[in-house]
């Protein structure tokens, strides 16, 4: 993951997408980490793993009879709209 200093990332903005294409960039400030910029396919493929371990606990909450099958799509259609 390529590092980038704030100012830097600002200077070289261009530089900084063409890298987050194939590598999350890492934005510092003051030397402390404060963003990552990645690729829309990466956030992505981040936002579907996100939905499946979400269902994933959903079921095994269901299993363990903790909340109904239709509590749990209800909950992740809330926190979908929440995304949006």
């Amino acid at each position: 993951m390529l590092t980038l200093g704030a100012r830097e990332a600002k200077n070289e903005f261009g530089r900084m997408l063409d890298a987050a294409q194939s590598e999350g960039v890492l934005i510092e400030k003051k030397g402390r980490p404060v963003a990552i910029v990645l690729s829309v396919k990466a956030y992505q493929l981040l936002e579907g793993a996100q939905d499946k371990l979400w269902e994933m606990l959903a079921k095994t909450s269901e299993m363990e009879g903790l909340v109904s099958e239709r509590e749990s799509e209800d909950f992740l259609k809330s926190l979908r709209n929440a995304k949006n």
